[in-house]
């Protein structure tokens, strides 16, 4: 008989919140033995209504059996909080898209893939496996869509080539929306916004600061004694004022 890949523990500090512990590869034999069943997941999950904090570390398993973990814990009435502490990759990944919020660690891994099964028979029998297979990968392609926002395209070619995502591109690519033990202003969204600002705005103040003091040290004019005849072969020194400024407003833009 098969052991549970996941157990609860209930969370002391808060007595509605529990804790699940998704670890080990998903149904490794069987999804449907007395004590692994969807039934006995999902009475389990049930069994509270309050916020569940998911601890995943699995290398994957049977893709059946976790859409259904997937669609139970979307259809869960509270928030879902998935914390991948190891590695979320192949049939993992797929649950890992079921949270409200998605957090991965430092030094965590999502693993993506086309799915695989195994065939027996004739060529009839092996184009209904490829078949099966493009119909799984579009199912696969709908949660990470709808997490991501990525095209199917993208998704798609990152299945192509069995793709390892590490924490920061994992959050790149919107399969994460944080990484753990991360202070707050270490953040990717802080340092995107602290990275535009400083690019941006810096840029722009350089300029201005550089055209007020042009505009301050540039001397007035004047204008130079007319020869005798009348005519003048001096030519203008330098860049004027006017075309240095803008050059810089180009820049700046």
């Amino acid at each position: 008989m098969n052991q549970k890949f996941w157990r609860w523990v209930r969370d002391q500090s808060d007595e509605g919140a529990r804790t699940l512990y998704l670890e080990g590869v998903i149904a490794e034999e069987s999804w449907l033995d007395d004590d692994v069943t969807p039934a006995a997941f999902k009475a389990e999950l049930m069994a509270g209504t309050g916020p569940v904090t998911i601890w995943l570390h699995s290398p994957g398993g049977d893709v059946f059996a976790a859409a259904q973990i997937y669609n139970l814990l979307m259809d869960y009435p509270n928030d879902v909080t998935v914390k991948i502490d190891g590695i979320a990759a192949s049939a993992a990944s797929v649950i890992a898209m079921a949270g409200t919020k998605v957090l991965i660690s430092p030094v965590g891994m999502i693993m993506v893939h086309n799915p695989m099964t195994l065939a027996i028979g004739d060529s009839a029998e092996m184009e209904k496996a490829i078949a099966m297979l493009a119909e799984v990968k579009e199912s696969i392609l709908n949660a990470y869509e709808i997490r991501t926002g990525l095209s199917r395209a993208k998704l798609s070619h990152l299945m192509d080539g069995e793709t390892w995502l590490n924490a920061k591109k994992a959050v790149e690519l919107g399969f994460a929306d944080g990484i753990l033990f991360e202070r707050a202003e270490d953040a990717p969204d802080a340092e995107r916004v602290l990275a535009e600002d400083s690019y941006v705005f810096s840029r722009r103040a350089v300029t201005n600061c550089l055209l007020t003091k042009l505009r301050a040290r540039m001397p007035t004019p004047k204008p130079d004694p007319a020869p005798p005849d009348g005519k003048t072969d001096k030519q203008p020194k330098g860049i004027p004022a006017e075309l240095l400024e803008k050059r810089l407003l180009l820049i700046s833009h």
